[in-house]
């Protein structure tokens, strides 16, 4: 996918998370999420967190080439273990007891998007980077990856929040061609859902019937197992 084009989805669905939670209440703030054991501070430090491992991977060497996109970097391996995720719950938590408030930590989350977003867009588009477990990606499959976290978690924290979903239709459309490929876009209007109602379905977040199975499995879709 154009990183021009993923940037500005990433962009855009970074400042509407950050539009969302700037103004909680504090009783907010610690209202749990469908992430057990998270609350919504918690899944915020995990959003935190997982966009800032890029200006480390922009620091170091970039690999010879990029061997994996976007879709294969969700594989179920070692990244989803018990042992991993372990580590992934502290790592939220730990950032999440950082800042001394909400609104602080409010800024936080937009100070640590924006410095990313100024980061990459300097890189050219064949920039490759090597990822935390391994993987030599480009720079946009990459930044992909981390739309599908904020726009995913934004679901998540918006249902928490007992608020309507805030997914912007640029990530909307980004993650939904992850999923179909970009020669089965239209086709996914059959099936007559809104891109929230779609990634929930398509992300264990909502369950399917047997009819929506059926549907889906004739789309095709790539299931993307998400920590």
């Amino acid at each position: 996918m154009n990183q021009d084009r993923v940037l500005e989805a990433f962009r855009r669905e970074s400042g509407a998370l950050t539009d969302a939670v700037s103004g909680l209440s504090e009783a907010e703030w610690s209202l749990p999420t469908r992430c057990t054991p998270w609350t919504v501070r918690d899944l915020v430090g995990h959003v935190c967190v997982v966009i800032d491992w890029l200006p480390g991977m922009l620091d170091a060497p970039a690999p010879g080439a990029a061997t994996v996109a976007a879709a294969d970097y969700y594989r179920p391996d070692d990244r989803f273990s018990p042992r991993t995720n372990t580590a992934r719950i502290a790592l939220a938590q730990d950032r999440a007891a950082e800042p001394v408030d909400g609104a602080a930590f409010a800024e936080d989350f937009a100070a640590t998007w924006q410095r990313v977003e100024r980061l990459c867009r300097v890189q050219p588009s064949s920039r490759a980077v090597r990822t935390r477990h391994g993987d030599a990606m480009l720079l946009s499959e990459f930044l992909l990856t981390r739309v599908v976290e904020v726009a995913v978690h934004g679901l998540d924290l918006a249902d928490a929040l007992g608020r309507e979903p805030w997914l912007t239709p640029s990530a909307g459309d980004a993650v939904l061609e992850l999923l179909l490929g970009a020669e089965q876009m239209t086709t996914a209007a059959a099936l007559g859902w809104s891109r929230p109602h779609f990634l929930r379905k398509a992300t264990g977040r909502e369950p399917l019937d047997e009819t929506e199975t059926a549907r889906i499995e004739q789309l095709g879709i790539r299931w993307l197992a998400l920590g």
